[in-house]
């Protein structure tokens, strides 16, 4: 093949087709880009990128189109000392590719810099070693309408592509733990019936795994460790495997149209706190060779080393504005072109690092804040990273964003196993955390309430094991009496309840609830809370085990929530309309603060009127909803609670489920560790 390359644009970056052939624009402060392209037999060809416009070289190829395999190499000084680490030798990615073929094969010839000498550069040539940027064509912008669901009415579900279909026997075993697996009937199905408005997917990025997984034959199978911040992981991909490259974006696309045509919005967990590159000593594949300064944080008074708040080596460096534009543009292109609705930004507080110091009006969030595209995106931050003093940063997020909250989840994992002074922080937690959350105009979907997530103990774990199965670790879990599996039908039972008063305590919270995926069905890991390597059955849903009588409890929960708008509040209640919302003791006592300071208060009651200072919808309806009264009791003897007058029934008990319809007058039992929740109906 031989091709000539004429000047080009500067803009956009990334590879652009037109019906005469690509442009190709990159930015880096190297002193030569050189363009490689790759026939289907790994023939190269270089042409020099001939125009430099800044800090952006391009150049338009005649010629050139869709599904054309291509890199980059990057000449200039290798200095570690001085932050340059350039090696022409290393066949870089693309940052901006939109699809990405073939494997990382892991070897010397991937380091930068030579194996017995870390300031010399690496002679070996990397393209052997390196997967290649694949040439798309532009894509029509999405054609299904977003479901647009109000923050406080979206409930969210946490899921992994591959795993949430790898063993299902309804999804075609050539569509098992896809995209396209996702948007089969069979997936759907289960999601519609649930009755979640939101998927949240763990990464689907283009990853790398560590060397030394691979090596040891295992993966990263949540994926936190991106290398390809514009293309869908190409492991992910159907049409892929079918051995169509490129066939991944077009695959994501419909899957994202599918689900919102099912009323599902998606959201994406994204990683651009760190990258696959790892620390000094790891491969050179894309960021690290185009311009090391720019893309990740480095010691100013020892540029050889890297700046690491995420503990994997390295941390983007979002002062800077090259590596600013590409976090940008990569969330327009998911919003935009790809049609996702949301993202969660893994350590989000490392985005905000732009002086070194957590900053929540840094150059990002204020980007965020002013861009017309993704200022109306779910925004959620998981709201710590690693190794600083301002590491925990629950609250201090901008009104704009939503964030993880772990108060509520310890808060709630303790109260459950029965741990004093507990109740005035729990009731804070199930009325929408105002502590945190109050203050700039935030409202309660401002916390996204989780029990469980992916990076932990499943429910079914949560109260099976007292220790996780992988190293020592506390997890404010509790296993009921016997670690473990058991056929003991006792410690059995009571593991079926404390999940049910955790999910009920889940769904009934002012806030967003965030549901692990597969909680509902019983999945376990089998006591290992970091699985994050694990790639097998042992991850993947065990549809054939399915517990039903959870997966149906937790339907009637989340309808539950979804028919009340006393459960879906979009303020906080304060002044006048903090009535709607009071407290009282078992006895029917209203509660004081003496009661809430009592150490071993386990039981509490709260009366929810619905109907004296409603919500008002979008269209100006007031959204009047019955009256409900929860009792909660977390001690481990049953409790009889006061009723207010008039006629009550029971919509869910959590102890005993078949309790649903009855009706309460004057007095209610409560069962050991149970939610109760009685509804009143509105007088007409």
């Amino acid at each position: 093949m031989s091709h000539k390359v004429l000047p080009g644009r500067s803009a956009p970056l990334g590879a652009t087709t037109d019906p005469h052939g690509t442009n190709f624009a990159v930015s880096s402060n190297g002193e030569q880009v050189t363009l490689c392209l790759f026939d289907a037999d790994g023939t190269e060809e270089r042409l020099v990128l001939p125009e430099r416009d800044g800090d952006v070289w391009h150049g338009f190829v005649p010629g050139v189109g869709a599904g054309q395999l291509y890199g980059l190499r990057v000449s200039g000084p290798y200095d570690p000392a001085r932050g340059l680490r350039y090696n022409a030798a290393k066949l870089l990615l693309d940052p901006y590719a939109r699809a990405i073929e073939g494997q990382v094969r892991f070897g010397p010839e991937l380091l930068g810099h030579a194996t017995d000498n870390p300031s010399a550069p690496s002679p070996l040539d990397s393209a052997a070693h390196m997967p290649r940027g694949v040439v798309l064509a532009g894509a029509p912008a999405p054609t299904a309408l977003r479901p647009q669901h109000a923050l406080a009415d979206t409930i969210v579900y946490e899921v992994h592509v591959r795993g949430f279909t790898a063993a299902h026997p309804g999804v075609p075993p050539e569509l098992r733990g896809t995209y396209a697996g996702l948007a089969h009937d069979a997936a759907l199905e289960h999601l519609i019936r649930l009755g979640v408005t939101a998927v949240e997917l763990l990464p689907v990025h283009h990853y790398v795994p560590e060397e030394f997984l691979v090596t040891r034959g295992l993966t990263n199978y949540w994926g936190y460790n991106t290398i390809g911040f514009f293309a869908p992981h190409a492991g992910y991909s159907a049409a892929v495997r079918a051995g169509r490259p490129g066939g991944q974006v077009e695959e994501f696309r419909a899957m994202v149209e599918t689900l919102h045509a099912a009323g599902l919005e998606v959201v994406l967990d994204v990683v651009f706190n760190h990258t696959a590159e790892g620390g000094p000593g790891g491969p050179t594949m894309c960021y690290r060779g185009l311009d090391n300064a720019a893309y990740y944080r480095l010691d100013p008074n020892d540029p050889g080393r890297y700046i690491d708040t995420t503990g994997c080596g390295n941390s983007v460096n979002t002062g800077n504005p090259v590596a600013l534009r590409m976090i940008m543009d990569s969330l327009r292109y998911w919003f935009g072109e790809m049609g996702v609705d949301g993202f969660r930004f893994d350590l989000a507080p490392t985005l905000g690092r732009q002086e070194g110091g957590f900053d929540p009006f840094s150059a990002f969030f204020d980007l965020v804040a002013q861009d017309p595209l993704i200022s109306q995106a779910k925004l959620i931050a998981e709201p710590w990273d690693v190794g600083r003093m301002d590491s925990y940063d629950i609250g201090r997020f901008p009104p704009l964003w939503s964030e993880w909250n772990g108060r509520y989840r310890d808060t709630v994992r303790d109260f459950w196993r029965s741990h004093e002074g507990l109740l005035g922080d729990f009731a804070q937690r199930i009325c929408g955390s105002a502590d945190i959350y109050s203050a700039d105009g935030r409202r309660p979907s401002a916390s996204i309430n989780l029990v469980t997530v992916h990076d932990g103990f499943t429910l079914r774990d949560l109260v099976s094991y007292d220790s996780k199965h992988n190293e020592a670790d506390d997890n404010r879990s509790w296993n009921c009496g016997i670690e473990g599996e058991t056929e003991d039908p006792t410690v059995l039972a009571l593991r079926a309840r404390q999940t049910r008063a955790i999910l009920a305590t889940l769904m009934l919270s002012a806030g967003v609830p965030l549901l692990l995926g597969g909680d509902e069905i019983g999945r376990t890991q089998a006591g290992n809370n970091n699985a994050y390597c694990q790639d097998n059955e042992l991850t993947w849903f065990d549809w054939a085990r399915a517990d039903q009588e959870l997966l149906a409890f937790t339907r009637t929960l989340i309808r539950l929530r979804r028919d009340h708008p006393a459960f879906l509040r979009h303020r906080f209640l304060t002044g006048a309309a903090a009535s709607d919302l009071q407290w009282f003791t078992p006895a029917g006592a209203t509660m004081t603060d003496t009661d809430w300071a009592d150490p071993g208060a386990r039981s509490v009651a709260l009366l929810m009127d619905g109907a004296t200072d409603p919500d008002i919808a979008a269209d100006g309806t007031r959204l009047v909803d019955d009256d409900h009264l929860v009792l909660i009791n977390a001690w481990w003897e049953a409790e009889t609670f006061t009723v207010p007058a008039g006629h009550w029934t029971v919509v869910c008990d959590t102890f005993a489920p078949e309790r649903a319809g009855e009706s309460v007058r004057g007095a209610a039992r409560s069962d050991p560790r149970s939610v109760t929740v009685l509804r009143r109906a509105v007088s007409p």
